[in-house]
């Protein structure tokens, strides 16, 4: 069946009818109840979020989530197209750091469990430059909230928590302008933005002015409410780094140690750590870099948004990030096991907003929030992605379940430059005709001359130079 646009619509999995379906359960257990509820209010479009919260109570029955490997028609992975070539993407890469277009990148791609690339390219800091390798770390920005619905997970998993938790119960000092809303919100609701807040990023700037975490969060007791909590979307730092406090209320260990001990250790993320004291004690590490009338400048990490380990405070390097996308797509089920990533990667929230210019634009035809991850239909394949951006780095990840393949790519610069490089990869990985994503001719070009006959002759050349803004979420 196909749309208007003639367009194959994407398996059942992005029907958000189904998250009751999919997300109830980590493991087999009749203890632990559903994400999320319906409520049995009519709701006519002037409904508050007082009736909603109160009405909010009668739960979806559960269901075990879908295999991650395969859909749930059962179909089995596909193999990558025939003109996927790894080296033409690694001198992709490296052609973005010539001239200093770019100070530097690092890149990671596996499939079916084997690492294909973990390189760096170009250098540290302009200042003082040193060769970026497999072992450079970054900072990963956004793309650590993956690793906080990961953690929480796996706490599901042991018993330590369950995904209906509510957040109140385990910090008593949170509020929201709505006492039944307060009392409503989950760790679901907190993992997939979904805690009821009107504004995006609420209270962001409290933090880039220096405010100490738990000072800011208890504005959150002031922030106004469009909808129940689950009931819409809002992209968040400070309340998604509730799940902090949660996570130590529930195990009597810091959010960072519980990191470190039960997602870098066992997958051997040997040169991962978090916060400001982390990156900075790390052998090599890439400084931010930021632009100035003479090119880039480098500068030190800012502390602001370490102060939210859950939604930044992740530090990785090419290495680690492949040994993450390995486990991520199912090939470590000693540490995240299958079910657990079903859940993690099913959509549970409508993110409209996501499918905007450039690659999106083109690319995605519905998009989701997940638990710490976005959920695109991109072309027709499903893609488990996030994106990351605090001053001085960038960085995007891209799972494609239904081929098995991992992308993980990080700068340390605000160049929009290497975002290109994601679709790109992605379109050749499922043979589709080709595109300049990446902003100059020379790149697209340096692809075509790579794999000859991969895209049609007469592509179009000139891909503009604001084709890629905004592509990474905002820190």
């Amino acid at each position: 069946m196909k749309d208007k646009a003639g367009r194959r619509p994407l398996r059942s999995t992005f029907r958000i009818g189904l998250v009751g379906l999919l997300l109830p359960l980590t493991l087999s257990s009749t203890a632990q109840t559903p994400l999320r509820w319906t409520s049995t209010a009519q709701d006519n479009g002037t409904t508050s979020a007082t009736t909603a919260s109160v009405n909010a109570a009668r739960y979806v029955s559960p269901t075990q989530p879908r295999p991650y490997l395969a859909s749930l028609s059962g179909q089995t992975v596909q193999p990558l197209a025939a003109g996927f070539d790894v080296a033409a993407f690694e001198k992709m890469a490296e052609h973005l750091t010539v001239g200093q277009r770019v100070p530097g990148m690092a890149m990671a791609i596996v499939h079916n469990g084997r690492v294909l690339s973990a390189r760096g390219y170009g250098v540290t800091d302009v200042a003082a430059p040193q060769p970026i390798d497999a072992h450079t770390v970054f900072r990963l920005a956004s793309l650590s909230k993956a690793f906080a619905s990961t953690l929480t997970g796996l706490m599901v998993q042991d018993g330590s928590l369950r995904w209906d938790s509510k957040v109140s119960q385990y910090v008593p000092g949170f509020q929201l302008s709505d006492p039944n809303a307060t009392s409503h919100v989950t760790v679901a609701d907190v993992l997939s933005h979904s805690v009821g807040l009107q504004a995006h990023n609420a209270f962001d700037r409290d933090i880039e002015a220096n405010g100490e975490y738990y000072d800011v969060a208890r504005k959150l007791a002031y922030a106004p409410l469009k909808c129940a909590p689950g009931d819409c979307y809002a992209y968040q730092n400070v309340a998604f780094s509730l799940i902090g406090d949660v996570v130590f209320a529930a195990s009597g260990t810091f959010y960072d140690q519980a990191v470190d001990r039960r997602i870098f250790k066992p997958l051997g993320m040997n040169d991962a750590s978090m916060g400001l004291a982390g990156i900075q004690a790390s052998t090599r590490w890439a400084r931010p870099h930021v632009r100035s009338r003479n090119g880039w400048v480098s500068s030190t990490p800012k502390p602001t948004y370490y102060r939210l380990p859950p939604a930044a405070g992740v530090n990785a390097s090419a290495s680690d990030l492949a040994q993450w996308l390995i486990a991520q797509t199912g090939h470590r089920p000693d540490v995240l096991p299958a079910p657990l990533l079903a859940t993690l990667h099913a959509p549970v929230v409508t993110t409209p907003g996501e499918m905007r210019g450039g690659w999106r634009r083109e690319r995605i035809h519905s998009a989701s929030y997940a638990l710490g991850w976005r959920v695109f239909d991109y072309a027709g394949h499903e893609v488990v992605f996030h994106a990351g951006a605090v001053q001085g780095y960038r960085g995007l990840v891209a799972l494609v379940p239904g081929q098995d393949l991992g992308i993980a790519l990080v700068w340390n610069s605000d160049s929009s430059l290497p975002s290109g490089l994601l679709p790109t990869i992605l379109d050749r990985a499922m043979g589709l005709p080709g595109q300049p994503w990446v902003e100059t001719p020379a790149d697209y070009d340096l692809l075509l001359a790579e794999s000859p006959g991969a895209a049609p002759a007469d592509a179009p050349k000139d891909s503009g130079t604001s084709s890629q803004r905004g592509t990474a979420s905002p820190h």
